[in-house]
C-alpha cells in the first residue's frame, strides 16, 4: 500500500502573505486572461510543462508530481491527444523554479503545472505570465496568492490554508463548543489561518474568547492566556513545534477532547507526548484518500512510488489544462488560461466563465467522459481524484475537502470523517 504522505509534514507557505502582495506589482502580463476571449494562435503541438521545486528532505514530492502528471499524460494521448497530435510533456530543467519556468517557456509550453511550495510562487508567476503560459500549481495554500497579479495566468487545484477555518469551528461546535480560544503560531500561517477560524466562529455563533500567538519554543504564555479565558475548546494553528504547543497547553490543564488541530499541526505524535494528552481531540488533513485504482495506475507508471503527495492535485491539473485546451481547439497558453474556469465548472464574479455557452452540467469525472461531452457540444464540469474544482475569477478552487481524524490514548491519529468548506479561498 503505498501512504499518501499527509501533506501537514510538508512546508507549502514559507512566503508569508505581506511579501507576496509586496510583490504583487511585478507580474509580466496585465488584463485578466481568465475571463478575457482569445483567438486561436498556437502551433498545433500541446506542450505541459511542469516545475519540481522540492529539494532536500521534501524532494520525495517530486516523484509522485511526475508519475501524476506522466499517468495524465499517458491516458490522455491514449484517448487521441490533442487535435489528433500527442500531447507532450516538458519537465523543467534547472535549480529553482524560476530557472525552470525560464527554460520552460524556451522550450514552448502551453501550460505549466507547479511549483510546490508557496514561497517560489511569485518568480515561476512573474516569468510564465510574461509569457502569456498559464501556472497551475497542485500545491500552493497561500492566501496572499489569491490576490497576485499574475494577469490571470495562475491557477491552483489545492485550497488556501484559511480555507480549513470553517472545518475547524464546526469540528468545535459538533463537539458541543459554544466559546473557543484560538493559539497560533506567530507567522503567515497562523495569523490568516487565526483571523479567518475568528470570523467564521463569529459566523457560526461561537464566541473567540481569547487568542494568543506564540514563538516556536515559546508557547507557554499563550497556552496560560487560553486557559484564563475558560473556553470550551481550543484550536492549535501551528506548523513549527506544535508539538511543544500541545505540551503547554496540557501543562496549562488543556487536553484531550478539548483541542482541535489545524492541517500543519497534525502529526501521529504517539509517545513523544504524555499519556492521553490528545485523547478524543480532534485535526483536519486537507484533500481526499486516493482510491485503490487511482493508487494502482500511478503505480503502472511508476512501480517505486512510495508517496502520494500532491499526485491527485497534479493529475486534475494536467487534465483541467488539456480539457481547456480541447474546449479551445487551440493549445496557445491564452487559450488554455481562457477556458479553464469553464471546463472546471467554476464562475468568475458569480457569474459562469465567459467562455462556457451555458450553466455547469453534471460533473464529469474523468479526462474521457469530459473530452466525449465537449465533442457533444455540452459544457462540462471535471471533478477529477481530488474532488471538484471550480476554478473562482481568482483561479482558486472554491470547494476543499478535508479528512478529519481523532486521536486515540496513544496520542496517534486515525481517520474519523470527512469535511467540506464551501468556499477555499481568502
Amino acid at each position: 500500500m503505498i501512504s499518501r504522505s499527509l501533506r501537514s509534514t510538508i512546508v507549502r507557505t514559507t512566503t508569508g502573505a505581506a511579501l507576496l502582495l509586496a510583490l504583487a506589482g511585478c507580474a509580466g502580463a496585465g488584463g485578466n486572461a481568465r475571463v478575457e476571449s482569445a483567438e486561436a494562435s498556437g502551433d498545433g503541438t500541446l506542450r505541459i510543462g511542469l516545475i519540481q521545486d522540492s529539494a532536500g528532505k521534501q524532494a520525495f514530492l517530486n516523484d509522485s508530481q511526475l508519475a501524476a502528471a506522466q499517468l495524465a499524460i499517458k491516458e490522455i494521448n491514449a484517448a487521441g491527444g490533442h487535435k489528433g497530435r500527442p500531447v507532450d510533456l516538458v519537465v523543467g530543467a534547472g535549480d529553482g523554479a524560476d530557472a525552470q519556468a525560464r527554460n520552460l517557456a524556451s522550450a514552448k509550453v502551453d501550460a505549466v503545472i507547479g511549483p510546490t511550495d508557496s514561497s517560489h510562487a511569485a518568480a515561476a508567476i512573474d516569468v510564465l505570465s510574461a509569457a502569456r503560459v498559464p501556472l497551475v500549481s497542485p500545491a500552493n495554500s497561500a492566501a496572499g496568492l489569491s490576490r497576485y497579479k499574475s494577469g490571470g495566468y495562475y491557477f491552483r487545484t489545492a485550497a488556501a490554508d484559511v480555507a480549513q477555518a470553517s472545518v475547524l469551528v464546526k469540528l468545535a461546535k459538533d463537539g458541543g463548543a459554544k466559546s473557543l480560544a484560538v493559539v497560533h503560531q506567530d507567522s503567515s500561517y497562523g495569523k490568516d489561518v487565526a483571523a479567518a477560524v475568528t470570523g467564521a466562529a463569529k459566523n457560526a455563533g461561537l464566541e473567540t474568547v481569547s487568542t494568543t500567538a506564540f514563538k516556536p519554543g515559546d508557547a507557554g504564555n499563550a497556552a496560560a492566556a487560553a486557559k484564563a479565558a475558560t473556553p470550551d475548546a481550543v484550536v492549535l494553528i501551528a506548523r513549527d513545534d506544535a508539538q511543544g504547543a500541545i505540551a503547554e497547553l496540557n501543562n496549562a490543564g488543556l487536553s484531550g477532547k478539548s483541542i482541535i488541530l489545524s492541517d500543519g499541526a497534525f502529526a501521529q505524535y504517539g509517545s513523544g507526548l504524555g499519556s492521553k494528552a490528545l485523547e478524543g481531540a480532534r485535526a483536519v488533513v486537507p484533500g481526499l484518500l486516493p482510491s485503490a485504482d487511482f493508487q494502482a495506475r500511478l503505480v503502472s507508471v511508476n512501480p517505486a512510488l512510495k508517496d502520494l503527495s500532491f499526485a491527485a492535485e497534479t493529475y486534475d491539473a494536467v487534465n483541467l489544462a488539456v480539457l481547456a485546451a480541447a474546449k479551445a481547439y487551440d493549445d496557445a497558453g491564452r487559450s488554455i488560461a481562457a477556458n479553464l474556469i469553464a471546463v472546471s465548472g467554476g464562475t468568475a464574479g458569480g457569474q459562469p466563465a465567459a467562455q462556457a455557452s451555458g450553466p455547469a452540467t453534471k460533473p464529469c469525472l474523468s479526462y474521457t467522459d469530459c473530452l466525449a461531452a465537449l465533442k457533444a457540444g455540452a459544457d462540462i464540469n471535471y471533478d477529477g481524484e481530488s474532488g471538484p474544482v471550480a476554478f473562482d475569477s481568482n483561479g482558486d478552487i472554491t470547494t476543499a475537502n478535508y479528512m478529519v481524524f481523532t486521536y486515540g490514548a496513544d496520542n496517534r491519529a486515525v481517520l474519523s470523517g470527512r469535511e467540506a468548506a464551501g468556499r477555499a479561498a481568502g
